[in-house]
């Protein structure tokens, strides 16, 4: 079973990308910081530098996921289809 569930594609989560080059996911409610980053980074094969998490009233886990420098995510937005 496959940790990150799917991409957020909010108003905010837009502006994330562009001000701060952060992406925000819905992953599995167990999943570890530590095992997000090595899923993004060797699925998507981009350098992760800091996941932050938090657990929503619905229940659901958000990932606020910042890349380097060197992988805009601006670009795996559009590799997943978010612009």
């Amino acid at each position: 079973m496959s940790i990150i569930k799917y991409p957020l594609s909010t108003e905010k989560s837009i502006r994330l990308m562009e001000s701060e080059n952060k992406l925000v996911f819905i992953v599995d409610i167990k999943a570890k910081k530590g095992e997000i980053k090595e899923e993004l980074e060797k699925t998507f094969k981009v350098k992760v530098v800091q996941v932050r998490t938090l657990i929503t009233p619905e229940g659901k886990k958000k990932a606020h996921v910042r890349f380097a420098e060197e992988s805009p995510a601006i670009d795996l937005a559009t590799k997943l289809g978010l612009m």
